[in-house]
C-alpha cells in the first residue's frame, strides 16, 4: 500500500532549496530586486494568482550581533518542536524576528535599565503608546540596547521578550503548468540605514542574500479571488515594480493553455536602463504575439514624472472600449499609492469615455465592475 503524499500547508512547510537568484536591475539602479527560483520538486502545487508563504531566516550578522551584544553563547541549547533542543544561534536564526525591536522587549527592559535620565524616558515612551510605536520602528534590538546601556539578559530573558517569526507572503511569478516543480518569485531587496547601522528586510534580505546554501520552508497561500478568466476573456494587467510578478505567471499560462482572450499589460518603475524588469521576456512576447498591448511608465526618465496611471489616460478611450466589451481588470502593488491612484484613473476613465457623473462612475468601478461583475481584481500590499 503506497503512502499518502505529504500536504504541505504554514503549519507543515516544505523544505525546499533556493536554485536560482538573479539581479533583475542592471548597473546604476537605485533598485535591487531579485528573481529567485525555488525548487519545489512539484511537492507544492499552486495556480496563477496564489502566493508563496515564505518562512525566512535572519540574515547571520544580526543574530551574531544580538548573541555577541548580550555576551550571551551561541551554542546554548534551547526548547525546540518535538521535545528537541537547538542552539542559541538556530533558534534566533529560524525562529524570532530580529531586525525590529517589539514593544514587549523595551516594556521587559526597563526595569534592567540603570537608574538616570535613559531609565526616565524609557519609562515615558512605554506610558505612551504612539510613542513607543515609533521608536520600536526604526530600530531592531542592538539599537535599542545601544540606547540603554547597561542592560543585561540571560537566554531565557531574552527569548521571552523577541517576536516569534511569520511567514512572509510573495505573490507567484510563474504558471504551474509551465514550471510543475519550481515557484518563481519576483522579490525587491529592502536595504537602509538607521541608527547608524546598515539594515536589510528579514525576508527579502534573507531571499536576496543568504538563502542559496540553506532549506527554505515554504507553502501555499492560495488566493481567494485572483484567479484569471476564461480562455476568451480579454485581460488588462497593472503591475509596476515588483506588481509584475502575478502578470508574467498570467502571461505564461495564457500562452501555455491556448488562451484566445487579449493580453494588454502596463508596467512602470523608475528608469528604462535600469529597471525594466524582465524586458527580454516582456519584449519577446510583444513580438510572438502573446502580449497584445504593452505600455510602460518610467518615472525619472523625463523631468515630468510619470506612472501607469499616466499611461492609462493616454489611452482612455480604448480601455474604456476593453471594459465595455468584457475585459478583466486586474492591479498588484503598492496599496496605499499606486493602487489607489490606478483606481482613481478608472473612475476618471468612466466620466470621460463613459460620460458618466461622478457619483454614477464610482457606483460603476465600485460597484457593478468590481462587486456585481467581479471584473476589477486587486492583489495590493
Amino acid at each position: 500500500m503506497s503512502a499518502t503524499p505529504a500536504v504541505y500547508n504554514r503549519n507543515n512547510p516544505y523544505m525546499a532549496s533556493i536554485k536560482e537568484n538573479r539581479l533583475l536591475n542592471k548597473a546604476g539602479s537605485e533598485k535591487d530586486t531579485r528573481h529567485i527560483v525555488v525548487d519545489t520538486a512539484g511537492h507544492v502545487p499552486y495556480h496563477v494568482g496564489d502566493s508563496l508563504g515564505v518562512i525566512p531566516r535572519n540574515v547571520p550578522a544580526v543574530v551574531a550581533d544580538l548573541i555577541g551584544k548580550l555576551k550571551l553563547d551561541p551554542e546554548t541549547p534551547v526548547p525546540a518542536a518535538n521535545n528537541t533542543t537547538v542552539t542559541l544561534k538556530e533558534a534566533l536564526s529560524s525562529q524570532y524576528i530580529l531586525n525590529r525591536a517589539s514593544k514587549k522587549f523595551v516594556k521587559g527592559i526597563v526595569d534592567k535599565i540603570p537608574a538616570g535620565e535613559k531609565k526616565e524616558e524609557i519609562a515615558a515612551l512605554i506610558a505612551n503608546e504612539p510613542a513607543l510605536d515609533e521608536y520600536v520602528f526604526s530600530r531592531d534590538y542592538v539599537d535599542v540596547l545601544n540606547d540603554c546601556a547597561g542592560v543585561e539578559l540571560n537566554v531565557t530573558e531574552l527569548l521571552g521578550l523577541v517576536n516569534k517569526v511569520a511567514p512572509r507572503l510573495y505573490s507567484i511569478a510563474s504558471s504551474s503548468v509551465v514550471y510543475p516543480n519550481e515557484v518563481h518569485l519576483t522579490v525587491a531587496v529592502v536595504k537602509y540605514e538607521s541608527h547608524g547601522r546598515p539594515k536589510m528586510g528579514i525576508a527579502s534580505g534573507y531571499l536576496g542574500y543568504h538563502s542559496e546554501a540553506i532549506l527554505t520552508p515554504v507553502y501555499t497561500q492560495p488566493t481567494r479571488h485572483f484567479h484569471l478568466p476564461a480562455l476568451d476573456k480579454n485581460i488588462i494587467m497593472v503591475g509596476p515594480g515588483t506588481g509584475i510578478a502575478p502578470f508574467r505567471a498570467f502571461l505564461q499560462e495564457r500562452k501555455a493553455t491556448g488562451a484566445t482572450g487579449k493580453n494588454w499589460l502596463y508596467f512602470g518603475d523608475q528608469r528604462r536602463a535600469t529597471d525594466y524588469l524582465y524586458e527580454e521576456e516582456l519584449e519577446g512576447a510583444v513580438k510572438e504575439g502573446s502580449l497584445h498591448q504593452l505600455d510602460l511608465a518610467f518615472s525619472r526618465d523625463q523631468a515630468e514624472k510619470i506612472y501607469v496611471q499616466t499611461r492609462m489616460m493616454e489611452k482612455s478611450a480604448e480601455m474604456w472600449k476593453w471594459i465595455q466589451e468584457g475585459a478583466y481588470f486586474y492591479v498588484c502593488g503598492d496599496a496605499k499609492r499606486m493602487a489607489r491612484d490606478v483606481h482613481q484613473a478608472l473612475i476618471e476613465i468612466a466620466k470621460k469615455e463613459g460620460g458618466l457623473s461622478q457619483e454614477a462612475a464610482e457606483n460603476y468601478i465600485n460597484v457593478t465592475f468590481t462587486k456585481e461583475e467581479k471584473r476589477y481584481l486587486k492583489d495590493v500590499y
